[in-house]
């Protein structure tokens, strides 16, 4: 669906404060509700785009982030992910541009694959770190992400990109980015972010939140996903040092 409508011409559907959904989020959302649907019809489901459905006693819920990366794609970016995670468990991450009919990036809750069926493994290799800079901050002043580039130990260690899409962290579980950095309140159960949490984590990545302390629901601050234990640890010093390298 994002592939078939993507170069056309969408309706905005506004959101307030400057975020929108377009007619291509609205249609790969009921794709996925769809599949969603038909395979599970007892589960509970949160859409970005139409909100919670189904059983309110349900035990399993879905995330559906149907288009990640709106504003990307608006405007042409071909930069956006697709985003479906079981709480708890299962999610899948997709890129609909990636190779030639797109790519899928995928865990059971405890393993992770990636497009060619192979275990995704992490790798600080590249040494690039996407950093999320849109607003809001809402861990100013003690933490801006978008300080973290100012950081002269920052600039030393990694080279920064912004991709402003969650597909960024399925590039940390593929060995495609060394890290990834969003400030935020508590991300766990987010549509955005719920899925590639789960890749990376299943990946053996190490995920915390901007403060440095697991990320558990209703305290979390912030993520920082890194592809090994040394990539972290350095992360957290530039973050807990401030953006001129003094604490």
């Amino acid at each position: 669906v994002v592939r078939g409508l993507q170069g056309r011409e969408l309706a905005r559907i506004d959101k307030g404060g400057g975020d929108f959904a377009t007619t291509a989020d609205l249609a790969a959302e009921r794709a996925v509700l769809d599949v969603l649907r038909a395979a599970r019809p007892d589960d509970a489901v949160l859409g970005e785009e139409s909100g919670r459905q189904g059983p309110a006693e349900a035990g399993r819920q879905w995330l559906v982030d149907p288009l990640c990366g709106t504003l990307n794609y608006a405007v042409g970016n071909k930069l956006v992910a697709v985003n479906v995670a079981l709480r708890g468990g299962a999610a899948a991450v997709a890129d609909p541009f990636g190779g030639e009919a797109g790519e899928v990036f995928h865990t059971d809750g405890t393993r992770a694959w990636g497009p060619d069926g192979g275990p995704l493994v992490p790798t600080p290799a590249t040494r690039i770190v996407d950093v999320n800079l849109d607003p809001p901050f809402p861990g100013a002043p003690g933490f801006r992400a978008v300080d973290l580039l100012a950081h002269p130990g920052f600039a030393a260690a990694f080279r920064p990109r912004v991709v402003s899409t969650s597909l960024a962290l399925a590039w940390v579980a593929a060995g495609k980015r060394a890290a990834y950095v969003t400030d935020g309140g508590d991300l766990t159960g987010s549509v955005h972010f719920a899925a590639g949490i789960a890749l990376c984590r299943a990946a053996g990545c190490v995920v915390t939140g901007v403060d440095g302390a697991p990320l558990e629901p209703g305290t979390a601050r912030g993520l920082v996903a890194a592809a090994d234990a040394a990539t972290h640890a350095l992360l957290m010093d530039l973050i807990r040092s401030g953006p001129k390298g003094t604490r």
